[in-house]
Order: structure tokens, then sequence, then C-alpha cells
């Protein structure tokens, strides 16, 4: 039986879980080859046992949760696979991996491709019509910026169009220190791969750090990210295939938000 996951998983460090998916889904699925799992204790950690040996990354390392309420979210991914393992299944397998196997060894790369979205952010770029569109953007976009005026004293400044505004220094270096926050932590690569998958999936950094601190719930920020594409669907309806690609990317943002609050569990 083996220990490792190098032929079911990408072993490249992927650091976009969404992409890693979608490559998985191209790959034959291969068989199950367990029918125990378990949580064990694992240095100062936990990790996974499939029939009593333990799992190891792609990239061979012990895969081990810093906290044990992880390590059941994960070990849950691994008990409901059926007869064969569907990696598109196991988003916080295929993060855990990401955060060992790549981000923890490219933590400042990282973390300034996550900060560089505060240059460009979603919530900066408004539109100028129509007066309903506008409204929405306001409501889910307004408190946002608004906690990071209050909270971080960063301002960031709002344009029409799709025309590219520059943010004051200091407003994208406070975003810049919240990242390196994050980074600082012990658990710093995990919480990267989650800031990092929610910031993409949102096009917000701004967006994913006010979740994260608790200013916003989760389905107020996946609405706040969508606030566009879903007034342009009262009117012209929603695309199926467009609906398909947006339920794949809620199930990452899920799985991301709680990778990042198992880590505080």
């Amino acid at each position: 039986m083996r220990d490792d996951l190098s032929a079911i998983f990408v072993e490249d460090g992927e650091r976009n879980p969404l992409k890693s998916a979608q490559r998985d889904m191209k790959r034959p699925l291969p068989k199950k080859f367990y029918s125990e799992v378990s949580v064990v204790p694992q240095g100062e950690g936990f990790g996974i046992a499939l029939d009593g040996r333990p799992v190891r990354t792609p990239g061979r390392a012990p895969l081990i949760s810093p906290t044990r309420a992880l390590a059941e979210a994960v070990a849950e991914e691994w008990r409901r696979q059926g007869a064969e393992i569907n990696p598109a299944d196991m988003p916080l397998t295929r993060m855990v991996n990401t955060a060992i196997d790549g981000v923890a060894r490219e933590m400042t790369a990282t973390a300034a491709e996550i900060a560089k979205f505060a240059g460009s952010d979603l919530v900066c770029y408004r539109a100028s019509a129509p007066e309903a569109l506008v409204a929405e953007q306001e409501a889910a976009w307004s408190p946002v910026l608004g906690h990071f005026r209050e909270r971080h004293g960063a301002r960031f400044v709002c344009a029409e169009g799709v025309m590219f505004v520059s943010q004051p220094a200091e407003s994208v270096a406070a975003v810049e220190a919240l990242v390196a926050r994050e980074a600082a932590q012990a658990d710093g690569a995990l919480r990267l791969t989650a800031l990092h998958t929610m910031t993409t999936l949102t096009g917000s950094v701004l967006i994913a750090l006010a979740l994260i601190e608790g200013v916003i719930g989760f389905d107020a920020a996946w609405s706040a990210a969508h606030v566009d594409e879903d007034h342009q669907a009262k009117f012209w309806g929603a695309d199926e295939e467009a609906s398909a690609r947006r339920a794949g990317r809620l199930k990452e943002m899920r799985a991301a938000y709680e990778l990042y609050a198992a880590l505080s569990a």
C-alpha cells in the first residue's frame, strides 16, 4: 500500500488549488487502496493514517496539521471517497499538500502575489450605471473599504470603469503588513495558502482579509465578489457552463475558508 500521494496529487507545489483540481480531473482516477482513516498525534501536530500507515505529500513530506480540527477535516475527505480516489473532491488535502510542498518554500513570493491585489482590487472599480448596479456595489463593497479605513488607516481610491487608478503607497503597505503578519505565524504556509486561494477566487485581497478578520461572513464575502455577475444574471439569466464553473470555485472557496478557520479551532 502506498503511503505518499505522488501518483494521485500534483507534485509541483502548485499554489492555485483550482488549477490543480482542473488538472487532476483529466487524470484517470486511482482505485481506493485503504479501508480505515485515522488521525494520529505526530510530533506537535496531527497526521493522517491510512490503515495505520502515515500519509505523505507528493513531495514525500509528512502530511501534518498543526490542529486536530484541520486533521479531522482532511481525514474526512479520505473517508468519503468511494471505489476510486477523486482529488477534485479533496480540496483541503490538496491545499495542505500545496502549503507543505510549495508555499512553505516560497513564503515571500506567495505573500507578494497576495498583496499585489491591493494595487488593483475588485472593490475599487465601480460602475457608473445602471443605478441598481451602482447601489449593489456600494452596499457590498463600501463596508469592506470602511473597515480598512477605520481599523487599519488604509484609504483606497475608487474609480468608475476599468481605467487603472493608483492606490496610496501607505494603503498598499498596510495590506502588505497584514499579509506578512499571517506569513509570520508558525502555521504561516497554511494561512497563506488559504488566503491566496480566497484572494484569487474573489479577485480581492480586501474581501479575503475582511473575511478572515471577521468583518464579513462567508456568504457576504462570496456575494461581494460576484456583484456584477449576479446583476447580469438577473436580466440575462445564468449560463449553465458558467454556473458550473462558479460552483467549482465556491467549493474551493469554502475549503480555503474551512482551512483557515480550522487553524484556530
